[in-house]
């Protein structure tokens, strides 16, 4: 008896990690659900980055579109900047929101890596981030033309990657 109780945990443990594991096998870490998928874009207000000129963004994102957060200290940004720029070169609508990020130091990061962006507003205390629900950088929203975010992808964005959510700004 005293055997079959010491082993338990050994037992709770083991069940535990083969759960999680198969978790993980099957899971993408790129798609990470949202609540806002479905939602209006947050009726926020922001700074534009190089005049400080208020902005409201919900009335600024007319779909298609994408909300990119972004910051110069984030390495994936740098991996991605050419992909956004190939997305700027093919017409597609880009709204940057740096996040908790020195004007200085955007400016320098968009000059190194390229400016895709139609505009970008500063979220220096991270405010958006938090209402939109981001939880990593790079992190985009696909907004269709009524204002729905209608996809999010947590991670560097390819090409294929925003070709595939593009699409979904598209359909009805």
């Amino acid at each position: 008896m005293n055997r079959a109780l010491a082993a338990l945990p050994l037992m709770a443990f083991l069940s535990l990690a083969l759960l999680f594991g198969l978790y993980g096998l099957k899971h993408d870490p790129h798609v990470v659900p949202d609540a806002l998928v479905g939602q209006p874009v947050p009726a926020l207000t922001l700074a534009k980055l190089e005049s400080g000129e208020p902005i409201a963004l919900r009335a600024r994102v007319k779909g298609p579109a994408l909300i990119n957060f972004f910051a110069s200290w984030c390495a994936p940004c740098i991996e991605e900047a050419p992909a956004l720029m190939a997305l700027k070169d093919a017409g597609v609508r880009i709204i940057g929101l740096d996040y908790k990020d020195s004007p200085a130091a955007v400016r320098a990061f968009l000059s190194r890596s390229g400016d895709p962006y139609e505009v970008v507003l500063s979220d220096p205390d991270g405010a958006a981030g938090i209402e939109f629900g981001a939880s990593g950088f790079p992190e985009t929203f696909v907004v269709n033309g009524r204002g729905v975010i209608v996809a999010k992808y947590a991670g560097p964005l390819t090409p294929e990657i925003a070709d595939r959510l593009l699409a979904k700004a598209q359909t009805p």
